[in-house]
């Protein structure tokens, strides 16, 4: 192979390598390109119905929300607060489960939603669907990536083989971190993809603004580990919960807080747009 040859190959080789990113990087990717910072936002399938879920899928989309974080209802919810645990609960007496929320996003899918898409669930629920087949499923309707807060990264290997032989480049496993994952924090974020979820405070989801008194040089700590975007979640409402950290981290995450908008307001699709629409203009105007 001659010199230009090889050159063709490489540049050929780097297009395959970028049209087969994960959909969060691409977006993260073009969030730094345009100097802005990303929004997330929580949303518990079939809450209050599946039909429902996906009308506030395309919402959010639709207010420039980057990712969404989906949570699959699940009986024991053990990371999350009284408010998801309550979301969880209801969608599983509506029949929730982990087939119909994959049915879900196929669904939204193929209706054109192009956002990147999350699974936020626990590890039991993996294991009963089986690790191969779940993260081929994934794969096949557009799940993005996986968060597994009862799964510790030492404990992720069969997790992480199974997605490097069947979605190596389609769905990835989010890793989380909280201040006192300080002796940790090397190992979690060696080979860590898609952005890091910082845990704002100790203790479980939807605990208010009131965050953890050294959270700027835990967030500080984090960004010099690691060159992959830093997301700040739980305990935010507003965009003044974040705002003194703004140049600390490259986003916000929104859950117990957004599930409160859903409610309060009759599951208005309406109400769940503006809500998201407000603090995404705001995020974007901090950084102009």
């Amino acid at each position: 192979m001659n010199v230009m040859e090889k050159i063709i190959k490489n540049e050929q080789n780097s297009k395959v390598g970028f049209a087969e990113q994960n959909r969060i990087e691409q977006r993260f990717a073009e969030l730094k390109k345009e100097n802005k910072k990303a929004f997330i936002t929580y949303v518990t399938a079939c809450f209050p119905d599946y039909e429902h879920t996906i009308d506030i899928l395309f919402s959010q989309e639709k207010a420039g929300v980057d990712v969404v974080e989906l949570g699959v209802p699940f009986s024991d919810p053990i990371a999350d607060g009284p408010v998801i645990q309550s979301a969880s609960f209801e969608a599983i007496q509506k029949g929730a489960n982990l087939v119909k929320t994959f049915e879900c996003v196929k669904q939204a899918r193929e209706k054109g939603l192009k956002m990147p898409i999350i699974f936020m669930l626990y590890y039991n629920t993996i294991c009963f669907y089986g690790i191969d087949n779940f993260v081929k499923k994934c794969n096949e309707v557009g799940v993005d990536g996986i968060i597994v807060p009862d799964l510790p990264f030492e404990e992720q290997d069969d997790l992480q083989r199974a997605i490097d032989k069947n979605s190596k480049d389609k769905t990835i496993i989010i890793q989380l971190v909280s201040p006192v994952s300080r002796d940790r924090m090397d190992m979690i974020l060696k080979d860590a993809r898609g952005f890091v979820y910082c845990v704002s405070s100790m203790g479980v989801t939807g605990q208010g603004g009131n965050f953890h008194r050294e959270v700027s040089n835990y967030l500080e700590s984090v960004k010099e580990k690691t060159d992959i975007p830093v997301m700040l979640g739980f305990g935010i409402r507003t965009f003044d919960d974040i705002s003194k950290l703004i140049d600390k981290v490259d986003g916000a995450i929104v859950g117990t807080h957004f599930i409160e908008v859903l409610r309060e307001n009759d599951f208005s699709v309406d109400e769940a747009y503006k809500y998201s629409k407000e603090f995404k203009d705001a995020l974007d105007l901090a950084v102009k």
